[in-house]
């Protein structure tokens, strides 16, 4: 089921990419960054953009910032659903809501809390912040690129690097 729901979002990512390279543009991709620590995205699908527009947003900034922009209330409350298959949710696949998912995550990443002082401070049950930050450290590969295996002097991001910008 997981290997399918994959294949359905990286096949997703390559229709966008071909339409956006028809056109000369970018792919503008969804994840926040609630899915992102998490690694609750395909890699090389939905997780595949130039763009993250909303990656520094926890899903309930990008919730908040959604009824402050007076977008409906039917799109701000909507679940969160990565749509790899029918009736996926993800608060439920998760086993949390994404207030105490967010509220695990800010204190873990932000301010640097440990487990047992997440506890005390979110009222969350210690089981539940274990899985969080178990998730934010099994999911690192998806946020940093292939490694290249060296053989040469120069290896690309390791001894050598472009900036960003040449002008």
């Amino acid at each position: 089921r997981i290997a399918n729901g994959n294949l359905r979002a990286r096949i997703r990512m390559t229709i966008l990419y071909y339409y956006a390279n028809i056109s000369n543009r970018l792919v503008c991709g969804t994840s926040d960054k609630s899915e992102l620590l998490l690694g609750y995205y395909t890699k090389y699908g939905d997780g595949g953009a130039d763009i993250l527009p909303i990656g520094d947003l926890y899903k309930t900034q990008v919730r908040e910032l959604a009824r402050r922009l007076g977008l409906p209330k039917k799109l701000c409350e909507k679940p969160s659903s990565p749509r790899l298959w029918p009736g996926q949710m993800a608060e439920s696949e998760l086993g949390m809501t994404y207030e105490e998912i967010d509220e695990i995550l800010h204190l873990y990443v932000e301010r640097g809390k440990s487990a047992e002082e997440i506890v005390e401070e979110a009222g969350i049950s210690l089981e539940k912040v274990r899985e969080v930050i178990e998730r934010v450290h099994r999911s690192e590969h998806k946020r940093l690129p292939p490694p290249i295996a060296r053989v040469s002097k120069f290896t690309i991001g390791q001894e050598w690097r472009m900036p960003w910008s040449l002008g």
